[in-house]
């Protein structure tokens, strides 16, 4: 499996495929976590926490405050305080 960063996402490729997603927005100082997704086919194997992760990183590069619409990525988040 492969992740590659686009403008507003990261995506996670299997054999070129994509299988699943975490899509931000940036603003000012902030990267809001609006939407994650992976294939029900790949789930229960940490991919979307993978995907979270990464935009996580990304954030932190970019020197922006991390927020979290997307459930999913608020959870990870308050298990990260």
């Amino acid at each position: 499996m492969e992740l590659k960063k686009e403008k507003d996402k990261i995506i996670v490729l299997d054999n070129n495929i994509k299988i699943g997603e975490c899509q931000f927005i940036v603003d000012n100082d902030k990267l809001n976590i609006i939407h994650t997704y992976v294939d029900e086919k790949y789930r229960g194997k940490g991919i979307a926490q993978q995907l979270v992760n990464c935009v996580i990183e990304e954030a932190r590069k970019n020197n922006k405050k991390i927020v979290a619409d997307c459930s999913y990525a608020k959870d990870i988040l308050m298990k990260k305080v």
